[in-house]
């Protein structure tokens, strides 16, 4: 079986209307957005056949990060615009059952205890979802939000823990004029790397399963950089200190990436058993690459072809790490 950890929604236009008219009446007029039904099970469908044509068996579907918004201000709009995307997935999932799996994101916004949104976390887990979406910069780049390895966010590494959920650490959106989104995606995921290695996060939350999207940012890449840091005196570190490639270990990673060589390169790092296969397809990365003639985003011909990789890598990447990551997949049968 193929497990793709890292796709997004696709939905109606209907869906995003929805956003305009909350930002219109200030929240005040709460209600659902008016996605037909026929409309959503056309963009279902386009999706299981995009899915089909490159052997793709179950998604794991999050709302698209850019327009997640926790950046909205008054709070309640977040509320509202997280719970309709959430919603939709758990339509999306329920016309192919069997094709999707729900994770889903949560109501935080930015100068606000992460506590708001644990009754929407409740409601998701007891829909069926299988894990949440955390965007690790509630400002979008306006401001200065708590880093993952702040205790801002230990009620929420608690009731994860709880409930046996994994976290998918994606970046949404940015409004800083120093970069775009799709940037504003590596800078925060590197940060969080960063920030969770230096706390005690992982110490005091041992069972917290947390996965970086696009290959873990850019730190597999810089990987020296970390390494001479870790073990150099003037920083208090020694040849003592556990080495920065053994801690990188304690997250998992997705294969998001569309360059080969990257791809290797984080293979080789942290080692197969470490990597979900994901394509975030159809996505940024659905254009065609002149020298294969397919899609930088079809991985799954890419992670066939390395040589390095024995069967069990392979089944690893595929299929087995995405089950231990998110065990609410013990669902879907292979057989199915």
């Amino acid at each position: 079986m193929i497990i793709d950890s890292h796709a997004h929604l696709v939905a109606p236009d209907s869906l995003y209307a929805f956003r305009a008219l909350l930002l219109a009446d200030g929240g005040y007029h709460d209600g659902k957005p008016k996605i037909a039904d026929d409309a959503l099970a056309e963009a279902a469908a386009g999706n299981v056949a995009i899915m089909d044509s490159v052997g793709t068996d179950v998604q794991l579907l999050s709302p698209r990060p850019y327009h997640l918004a926790n950046s909205m201000q008054p709070a309640r709009l977040v509320e509202s615009w997280v719970r309709a995307n959430n919603d939709t997935i758990a339509r999306t999932v329920a016309l192919h059952p069997t094709r999707f799996a729900g994770v889903g994101a949560l109501p935080l916004s930015a100068d606000q205890p992460v506590s708001v949104a644990f009754a929407e976390l409740d409601r998701i887990v007891d829909d069926g979802f299988v894990g949440v979406l955390i965007n690790p910069d509630l400002h979008e780049g306006r401001g200065t939000t708590p880093t993952l390895g702040d205790r801002y966010w230990y009620p929420l590494y608690e009731k994860l823990v709880e409930r046996d959920l994994p976290i998918h650490i994606h970046s949404a959106g940015c409004y800083s004029e120093r970069e775009t989104y799709s940037e504003h995606f590596i800078t925060e995921e590197s940060i969080a790397i960063l920030s969770l290695l230096r706390s005690t996060v992982f110490t005091d939350f041992p069972s917290l399963r947390v996965m970086i999207s696009h290959g873990g940012g850019s730190v597999p890449y810089q990987l020296g950089r970390w390494q001479a840091e870790v073990l150099h005196p003037g920083f208090g570190g020694g040849p003592d200190a556990e080495r920065f490639e053994i801690s990188l270990r304690r997250f998992w990673f997705d294969t998001v990436l569309h360059y080969p060589p990257a791809l290797e390169l984080l293979l080789r790092t942290v080692g197969p058993d470490r990597v979900l296969f994901g394509t975030e397809k159809p996505g940024s990365g659905s254009a065609p690459n002149p020298d294969t003639g397919r899609d930088f985003d079809d991985l799954k011909p890419i992670i066939e072809g390395f040589d390095f990789l024995d069967r069990a890598g392979r089944d690893a990447i595929f299929e087995n790490n995405a089950r231990t990551v998110f065990p609410g997949l013990k669902r879907y049968s292979s057989d199915d």
